[in-house]
């Protein structure tokens, strides 16, 4: 939502925070959905959805309009560290719920808290989205070269992602497999 309160040409709907607000039930429905198979103790949509919506405080980092008083280079790299801090923020918050309230096995929460990242950015790739959405998250609207260098950084957490997610696939289909056996026995 902060992320919209100085840009003049967004509509009335992103001044609102309507996409932010979706975004909560929509990520909180797929993680939901994902980590189920893999066997967390008191999973509930309500206490995912109740997570996801107390990690975006520190999101508030991205309505302190830094080009206001910095220059343009100095304010993408403010705007992209803000981006960074708060993604690994609720990366950490994610895998520290799934460790301790879901108690699921330390390789799970690994699986668990990368699988979902990598298909989300992969899925970007795929629709040629991720420098859209990275400038979107980074408040880089302007035109201009100052963020190469963060887009550098993009790319190569993107083909990370890229590499990543197909043996994070085959991870997580054999603890299914080996979760749902133990529940069978």
């Amino acid at each position: 939502m902060g992320r919209w309160w100085d840009d003049p040409e967004a509509h009335l709907l992103q001044h609102l925070g309507l996409g932010s607000l979706l975004y909560v039930f929509v990520l909180a429905f797929l993680l939901w959905l994902l980590i189920k198979p893999l066997g967390p103790q008191d999973w509930s949509y309500q206490g995912v959805l109740t997570f996801v919506a107390l990690t975006s405080p520190p999101a508030l980092l991205y309505a302190i309009p830094v080009e206001r008083f910095l220059d343009l280079d100095t304010a993408r790299q403010i705007n992209v560290w803000f981006l960074a801090f708060v993604a690994a923020w609720r990366v950490g918050l994610l895998a520290f719920y799934l460790r301790r309230l879901a108690r699921l096995p330390w390789y799970s929460v690994i699986v668990a808290t990368l699988l979902p990242l990598t298909v989300i950015v992969s899925v970007l790739t795929a629709l040629n989205l991720e420098r859209a959405v990275f400038d979107v998250m980074g408040g880089l609207r302007e035109e201009g070269t100052a963020g190469d260098q963060a887009y550098g950084v993009l790319m190569g957490l993107t083909l990370l992602s890229v590499l990543l997610v197909g043996p994070l696939l085959l991870v997580y289909v054999v603890t299914w497999y080996a979760q749902r056996s133990k529940s069978s026995s």
